[in-house]
């Protein structure tokens, strides 16, 4: 009986219909997570109308549901080694979709925002494991481009809360935008049957039939020539999963993750939340100001596709420094322009240097880390990422009630660029799981001289 290595199977696997099917309703749960978030941001402007609540109070809630994401995060991204991340990802779906569908039927600020809170939750845990269980299930050769894909997902997510809010809140008012969000509830019976358990974990757990048929869906040759038994994993070393990430020459690189993570997570809920408001400052009605969230989307989108390509041929330290420091440009000039055209250009440069940026750097740490750490890598980096989503709603709510000239808080915004930018400098490629495996391949391949 033959002996293999799950993990090589699934790097030197062909593209088949059970990866199109994984991709496929991996990018459909991110849509969601996607559109949960930005559908605040659109009806924001409405929310304070009706309610009478400040701008200040209107960034405290979207700042509790940052908090919200940021305990996910961290719950989650643990929990998922002890029972799995199919499991977190059907239930975080769950919450999310629920609890940001019963928004809509919210009668107060109290209530929207502790059902905003409970999804939030949700929002937080299910993005770790996807990109996680993503990762995993990926061919080695293109892994950066199977993630970034599934992660354009959020942003065609966000793109269809513009548009829809767009649609629907001048006609029939916020709440039908909140009912939306309730779809992927019909998706989970989907999700329990196409969405396969980690092989990893299901190895680690004595499911061994189990992970043996999920590697004949990936590769049906195995079925021929007799059955096959895994090589045996490594034991785990004792000791916490987050310590571990400060381990092995990695401290430096993983506190430059976290503080890279913190500036985009401040871009992106700066701008997801604020938007709409800081546009309709700068003398644009809301519909235009709605257009302008729909073309960030437009632009990371885009940036993703693009940019997550050119990592597998570049590197990602050279596709994302100089992203970082684009966005910081760009938002430094947005607020200077009275053209709609340059603003356009401007704004999805944005949208490239902050949704589309974060998600290349997601599959960057989930390709840093060796497996068996790889949800808590993301889980912890995304939870300090979320401090500054936590940070950036509320903190711009206070700039809009300085009355300073917009283009001051765009700048303003723009600093948390230049810091992701430059924390991204620091990290050290050289001590990642992802290089060493390329060292290992090059001392294989490399001749041996024999002495004559």
């Amino acid at each position: 009986m033959k002996v293999i290595n799950p993990m090589n199977v699934i790097d030197n696997s062909k593209i088949s219909s059970f990866h199109v099917w994984l991709i496929t309703w991996l990018f459909l749960v991110i849509a969601f997570d996607g559109y949960d978030v930005v559908v605040y941001g659109a009806s924001v402007p409405s929310l304070i109308q009706e309610w009478g609540i400040s701008d200040v109070t209107a960034g405290a809630i979207g700042s509790y549901t940052v908090i919200g994401t940021a305990l996910g995060a961290v719950i989650f991204g643990m929990l998922s080694d002890k029972i799995g991340r199919k499991k977190i990802i059907i239930l975080t779906t769950f919450l999310f979709s629920f609890f940001t569908m019963l928004s809509g039927f919210a009668t107060g600020p109290i209530l929207f925002a502790v059902f905003r809170i409970i999804a939030g939750i949700g929002l937080g845990g299910v993005m770790p494991n996807v990109i996680a269980l993503a990762t995993e299930f990926s061919p080695k050769r293109v892994r950066s481009a199977i993630v970034s894909f599934i992660f354009c997902g959020y942003s065609i997510g966000a793109l269809a809360a513009a548009l829809t809010s767009r649609s629907l809140l001048p006609t029939v008012g916020w709440e039908p935008v909140y009912w939306l969000a309730g779809i992927p509830l019909l998706f989970i019976p989907f999700l329990l049957k196409s969405i396969p358990e980690s092989v990893g974990f299901l190895i680690d757990k004595g499911k061994e039939e189990e992970a043996r048929k999920t590697l004949m869906k990936i590769d049906p040759s195995l079925k021929n020539g007799g059955g096959f038994e895994f090589v045996k994993p490594p034991a785990k070393d004792p000791g916490s999963p987050v310590v571990k990430l400060f381990e092995d020459k990695r401290a430096l690189s993983t506190v430059m993750f976290w503080v890279s993570c913190f500036s985009a997570f401040v871009l992106i809920y700066s701008m997801n939340t604020w938007l709409p408001r800081l546009m309709m400052q700068s003398g644009y009605d809301l519909s235009s100001s709605l257009a302008f969230t729909a073309v960030m989307q437009i632009g990371a989108i885009v940036g993703t596709i693009i940019f997550g390509r050119l990592v597998d041929k570049i590197g990602f330290k050279k596709v994302l420094v100089p992203l970082f420091f684009c966005g910081a440009i760009a938002l430094s000039f947005i607020g200077l322009t009275n053209s709609m055209a340059i603003a356009f250009v401007l704004i999805s440069i944005i949208g490239a240097a902050s949704v589309g940026l974060q998600n290349i750097s997601n599959a960057f740490v989930s390709q840093y880390y060796p497996s068996s750490m790889r949800s808590t890598a993301l889980g912890s980096t995304m939870a300090f990422g979320r401090i500054g989503g936590i940070v950036a709603p509320t903190f711009v709510g206070f700039l809009l009630t300085m009355n300073l000239l917009p283009q001051f808080n765009f700048v303003a915004i723009g600093g948390a660029a230049l810091l992701g930018g430059i924390a991204m400098l620091f990290v050290q490629e050289k001590h990642g799981d992802y290089y060493e495996a390329k060292d290992e391949i090059k001392s294989e391949n490399r001749p041996v001289n024999v002495a004559k």
